[in-house]
């Protein structure tokens, strides 16, 4: 284990043991907001401050990470005094990250302060990670590695401690599959594929997604970098879901602007079936690379850090609907047979409107991707 992650929650915590921290972070995934838009943050101690910086793979304890830490906040309060005059009180501008952190968890003015920040932080640390990534003489094949070597790690690790999994599935997509994607799609460019690396995991049943997802977000990625507009839940009714758990209390103290009513956010895309359910949400996920690589970084690389951001797919489903998915027309197999027919129609008729599918049974106001 590495010392980034060194400390986090080694078994699934029971809902009643979730903060709003938890609760939030997991709305957020589900939904696919941003955290830009959120107006303070909820940790109530400094442990679930570290965690959250481990999932960001900086430990609070290392001198090079919080060198790391303070640059990227002098270059956030610098931006937002270049371009907006903006005032920060010399008590905020002092603290620490991890004070920062807990102060953007407070109220009032300096609360704030360490919340505008922090949304500054948030950006800066990803251009730095996608530019070091950018400027690294690695292949995507190499990338795919180090990442593929972090998840299976975890999720390696929920597996072998008798974690509720039954199954996980985890690989690359390969080419044939990605130009059939792409024919498939209005937006046929390489850069907006976003399941190049994906990974299944199917929980025992469907109380066990909640403290699943818990887990992975405090030791696999961080919630705030879930992109944003790509998440699919066609399972939970969020709120009829909470009210029904020990988190129930916890929904009147909740971040409810946008609200989307119930949070049912059903996939569009046009070749699933009405009957097929599932958790789905695209991460930028934080990789630490390893000294042996970061010696190949150009010298001018320094300041940009030792984390490069990379883009994976995950899905999340109980087992009984993912035994209900395989049935008739929401199965893979149909599903693809769909795309294919329509991706023939269109290399050889042409024309957006021959890409939708034939068979009865979709809908096409109630899709998003698969």
């Amino acid at each position: 284990m590495s010392d980034v992650n060194r400390g986090a929650v080694d078994r699934l915590q029971r809902l009643d043991e979730f903060t709003i921290a938890d609760l939030e972070a997991i709305r957020l995934i589900l939904r696919g907001d941003s955290v830009i838009d959120w107006r303070r943050l909820d940790f109530g101690s400094e442990e679930e401050v570290h965690r959250f910086l481990r999932s960001h793979e900086l430990a609070p304890d290392d001198p090079t990470d919080r060198v790391r830490m303070d640059h990227v906040k002098s270059e956030s309060i610098a931006y937002l005094r270049r371009q907006f005059d903006y005032p920060i009180p010399r008590p905020v501008e002092r603290s620490t990250v991890p004070e920062l952190l807990m102060l953007a968890a407070g109220r009032g003015h300096r609360a704030m302060c360490a919340c505008t920040i922090l949304k500054c932080m948030h950006i800066i640390h990803h251009l730095d990670g996608r530019e070091l990534l950018f400027v690294l003489p690695m292949s995507d094949q190499e990338v795919f590695h180090i990442v593929e070597e972090k998840i299976y790690r975890v999720i390696g690790g929920m597996l072998a401690g008798g974690f509720p999994i039954v199954e996980f599935i985890g690989g690359r997509k390969n080419k044939d599959s990605l130009v059939t994607k792409l024919l498939s799609k209005q937006e046929t460019i390489a850069a907006q594929i976003f399941d190049k690396l994906r990974f299944r995991v199917v929980t025992r049943t469907r109380e066990d997604i909640f403290p699943v997802l818990q887990y992975l977000a405090k030791r696999l990625f961080p919630f705030n970098y879930v992109v944003p507009g790509e998440s699919i839940n066609s399972i939970f009714g969020f709120k009829s879901y909470v009210e029904r758990t020990p988190l129930k209390s916890m929904l009147g103290q909740m971040q409810l602007h946008g609200s989307k009513g119930n949070d049912l956010n059903p996939s569009e895309n046009q070749f699933s079936a009405d009957s097929y359910r599932i958790i789905h949400f695209v991460v930028d996920m934080p990789v630490r690379l390893p000294k042996r690589i970061l010696d190949r970084a150009p010298t001018a690389a320094g300041p940009l850090g030792n984390v490069i951001f990379v883009i994976c797919e995950f899905q999340i489903v109980d087992r009984d609907t993912e035994t209900h998915n395989e049935l008739g027309d929401a199965s893979h197999a149909k599903y693809k047979d769909r795309q294919k027919k329509a991706v023939m129609r269109r290399l050889q008729l042409g024309g957006a409107g021959d890409l939708q599918p034939q068979a009865p049974a979709i809908s096409s106001d109630v899709r998003k991707k698969r």
